[in-house]
């Protein structure tokens, strides 16, 4: 058993339960089976209920949501974990004298056990190939396996389950490729040869504080307080949400992790679901592993990878922590304090401006729901950030310990960042979806275009006058609706209702903007990929909402990439896009060449991407200014008069709890290994 959980029910069945219409829809679990007695193991999803289970419950095979035709049985190519990793110890002892020559360690000296491979699993002509490198050993308590490759590269054929037919098919060092080893035994033989140096773990490496002291450091620093109670509601058991105009229900799933559904602001449901579909990895390198990894990180699951959040450091110490629940093989496990939602000062006003003796200031109070996954090396932390004004925020930043690379011959592939290390060139590509729903679910998708024009006016005088002007149009049909976003940021997006203007004649709606950097994959035809990753290639998509379009990726499409379990371009069948229930599907990511600033980790003040949902022509005006947390100040007599609006003022003592947090109390977090994953067994706790 792999997995098991609460099925969302369709959309079609929800929408007459939120409108009082009908009872609740019927619960199904989903649950995740791996078969591999058999010599083509496989996985396979089946529907169990209707809930609770009663004699008319049933168990299913599951495809509704897949692409890919059949019975839903996924090849399994890799099953057999502990028979590879006793090949390799075997291999590994055979080329001790070499690996004794390069860096003067063999498997008896603690060399790195598992090696780092290349994933997903390559499958040609029938043959299972995979790629993997040396690592030097890790002596600290840091997680530094992935900044310690040697350089030395072993491709081996594990094609079927007897683990006797599997072998070694050839070797790489410095860009050379070897047949056998034999051949580079008669290479490193050679007085000459000199070993190009090797990665090993030592304080560079290490995460603890060092450097030259930073003055003042070591006073405490400013800190975000809450003085009087929360100003949002959290109810546990029903997962729902309320701060100012806004309510929503939070829910996690096992691939997919934080999810929002039922966003509606001012009573008004605004998107259906809000959440993050898929995070892709794409490296490139003149190794072969590197070369050969792309990441797709649904398949160790986002949910089982959620961390608990240490307060005062993931956010702020006076934070609402919720925990959250996932079933990880045939155990269900509870990660404390996995999720936070707090509000907290911008640091900047939302509203300002000073004219002849008047200034009025509102202040920029947001309120965020965060969760960080630890998956592998990289740290994923998504925060959904919604303002005073009615608009939302999707945030990913990333930090970590990168996937490294060797340095040798791999300048148009990094910089070198230490002495044999180089940066390994990657893209992040992070998916999410958002099933709009504006004043209802028929809308429509428009674009207006900003551009360049030379016109002549009357008042002109006959002379041209070169300007600017709006075009306005409509994405009409899904075959349109695969779109990179202008130069220049030359057009705006919006998911609208034509079929209720406002009173000014316009077109209420939201509009989705890029708030930070975005990314698309550079790689369009990735040999990795295949047609898994279809998601990927533009920055934003639209189709017509289906049940069974649920996700723009499957967790498992990396076991399959030429015949994926959802191939997000079979969303595409030319649908018309007007007035119907439209899904935007947006990429958030970063292109990311590895510097030196990224050793130890990478931070998250520079590997950051966000998107903008804010309100197009929906309001009727700046909703903040309804906010207390505002002033007029008069200065026209000389004497400031100053006019606030019923904002309460900070009485009582501060917590210093808030300040300094307990943490002797904290649960450390599970960390999942990408590739292989063996979900009944976190790597460390």
């Amino acid at each position: 058993m792999q997995g098991v959980e609460l099925m969302m029910p369709n959309k079609t069945d929800v929408l007459p339960f939120l409108s009082n219409s009908s009872g609740s829809p019927e619960r199904y679990a989903l649950a995740t089976v791996m078969f591999g007695a058999s010599e083509n193991a496989y996985l396979q999803e089946f529907k169990v209920g209707p809930l609770p289970i009663t004699a008319a419950s049933v168990v299913m095979p599951y495809t509704y949501t897949n692409t890919r035709s059949g019975d839903g049985k996924i090849p399994v190519v890799n099953p057999d974990a502990e028979d590879y990793g006793n090949f390799n110890l075997r291999t590994m002892k055979e080329a001790e004298d070499v690996t004794k020559r390069l860096w003067n360690l063999t498997i008896d000296d603690g060399l790195q056990v598992p090696l780092a491979f290349a994933a997903p699993l390559t499958v040609t002509e029938g043959r299972a190939v995979m790629w993997q490198g040396f690592n030097a050993p890790v002596t600290s308590i840091y997680d530094t396996i992935s900044l310690l490759p040697l350089g030395l590269y072993m491709r081996t054929d594990i094609t079927g389950r007897d683990s006797s037919k599997w072998r070694v098919t050839g070797w790489v060092y410095d860009n050379e490729f070897y047949p056998e080893l034999d051949d580079f035994r008669k290479i490193i033989a050679d007085p000459q040869f000199k070993p190009l140096g090797a990665n090993l773990d030592e304080p560079w490496a290490h995460t603890n504080k060092h450097g030259d002291a930073l003055p003042l450091d070591d006073n405490p620093p400013p800190a975000s307080i809450q003085p009087h109670d929360a100003r949002f509601a959290v109810d546990e058991t029903e997962s729902y949400v309320t701060w100012m105009d806004f309510s929503f229900y939070a829910s996690t799933t096992r691939d997919n992790g934080l999810r929002l559904y039922d966003i509606r602001y001012k009573g008004k449901r605004i998107m259906y679901e809000l959440g993050l579909d898929e995070a892709i990895a794409h490296y490139a390198g003149i190794d072969p592993v590197q070369s050969g990894i792309c990441y797709f990180d649904s398949m160790s699951g986002f949910g089982p990878t959620m961390i608990s959040l240490v307060k005062g450091y993931d956010c702020p110490a006076y934070s609402h922590y919720s925990n959250v629940t996932t079933t990880t093989g045939e155990t269900t496990f509870t990660q404390k304090d996995a999720l936070c939602m707090f509000e907290i000062d911008k640091g900047f006003p939302i509203q300002r401006h000073s004219w002849a003796g008047h200034t009025t200031v509102t202040k920029n109070i947001a309120f965020n729901v965060r969760a960080i996954y630890t998956i592998g090396n990289y740290d994923y932390m998504t925060t959904y950030q919604f303002h005073l004004d009615g608009s939302i925020e999707v945030d990913v930043r990333a930090s970590g310990y990168i996937s490294s690379a060797f340095y040798a011959q791999n300048e148009d592939y990094g910089f070198k960042i230490h002495d044999s290390l180089s940066g390994s060139l990657h893209d992040h590509v992070i998916t999410f979806k958002a099933d709009f729903d504006i004043l209802g679910e028929k809308n429509s998708f428009q674009k207006i275009a900003i551009q360049p024009t030379t016109e002549k006016y009357k008042w002109s005088g006959g002379k041209s006058i070169n300007t600017m002007k709006a075009v306005k149009s409509f994405i009409e049909n899904e075959d349109d609706a695969k779109i990179n976003w202008a130069p220049n940021g030359g057009a705006m997006y919006a998911v609208v209702n034509k079929d209720k203007k406002n009173p000014y004649g316009e077109l209420p709606g939201y509009r989705i903007v890029p708030a930070s950097g975005v990314a698309y994959l550079t790689v369009q035809d990735s040999n990795i990929t295949q047609n898994a990753g279809h998601h990927t290639t533009h920055h934003l998509y639209v189709t017509r909402q289906k049940d069974n379009e649920t996700y723009a990726a499957g967790a498992y499409n990396s076991l399959t990439p030429e015949d994926p379990q959802v191939d997000f371009n079979k969303y595409f069948n030319s649908e018309s896009l007007v007035q119907e229930d439209v899904v935007v599907w947006f990429n958030l990511g970063m292109h990311h060449m590895p510097h030196t600033g990224d050793l130890p980790n990478t931070v998250f003040s520079t590997a950051h991407s966000s998107m903008l949902i804010e309100p197009l022509n929906y309001l009727l005006g700046d909703p903040s200014q309804a906010s207390s947390q505002q002033v007029l100040i008069k200065t026209t007599d000389g004497k400031p008069e100053i006019t606030t609006y019923g904002a309460k003022n900070t009485t009582c003592p501060i917590d210093l709890a808030q300040l300094n947090p307990d943490l002797s109390n904290y649960s450390n977090s599970i960390s999942v290994l990408k590739y292989p994953y063996d979900g009944s067994k976190p790597d460390r706790y």
